[in-house]
């Protein structure tokens, strides 16, 4: 594995975001660290580009925040999916797929 994980795709982290948030509603360091745990430390989320891409995502509809208790009892802002995000997401992954599947294509030439 590469001493430094790739940059990602630009427009590929509100994708994750929202997937992860279609599991579960979660704070902000769950959502970073569901990201890098289900990849293998592959993908890290670093809280520059985590925070702003949730106040864009809030900003569009696609999620909204709400204040709970966590599972240590401290207070954090959760976010949830909205039915505008499910949506997005939908497109999101039709789009990511076609655009894997052509890279897929073009790196099997022989």
């Amino acid at each position: 594995m590469p001493k430094n994980p790739p940059d990602m795709i630009r427009g590929t982290l509100d994708m994750l975001i929202l997937k992860v948030l279609s599991l579960e509603p979660m704070h902000g360091w769950g959502i970073g660290e569901r990201i890098q745990l289900t990849s293998r430390d592959t993908l890290q989320v670093n809280q520059g580009s985590l925070y702003p891409a949730l106040h864009r995502l809030t900003r569009e509809g696609w999620i909204r925040s709400e204040w709970r208790t966590t599972e240590n009892n401290r207070r954090a802002r959760y976010y949830v999916l909205t039915r505008a995000g499910e949506r997005q997401l939908g497109l999101e992954q039709e789009t990511w797929s076609r655009l894997s599947e052509a890279v897929d294509l073009i790196m099997d030439l022989g």
